[in-house]
């Protein structure tokens, strides 16, 4: 059966999106007063080993694997020539 896109999943995908891959010194902090559903999508990362905080923090070495695919994948989708 293949797998959909949930909107959990999306959120996730979106979290892994604002990691800044060119360093491992940088990391993000989801603050209390963000979306609900970023809240709950960076707590399941954390539950998921992919990032170090419940609230953030930074990419562990599969959390950094998931970011660039991710990134990948929006840049390969935003930049396609859908007409080809």
């Amino acid at each position: 059966m293949p797998m959909t896109y949930t909107p959990e999943l999306l959120e996730e995908l979106k979290i892994l999106c604002l990691f800044n891959l060119a360093t491992t010194q940088e990391g993000i902090k989801v603050h209390s007063e963000a979306k609900p559903e970023a809240i709950a999508a960076t707590r399941r990362l954390h539950e998921k080993g992919l990032i170090t905080l419940v609230d953030g923090g930074y990419l562990t070495s599969l959390g950094y694997d998931a970011a660039r695919y991710a990134q990948d994948l929006l840049t390969i989708l935003e930049t396609s020539d859908i007409t080809s």
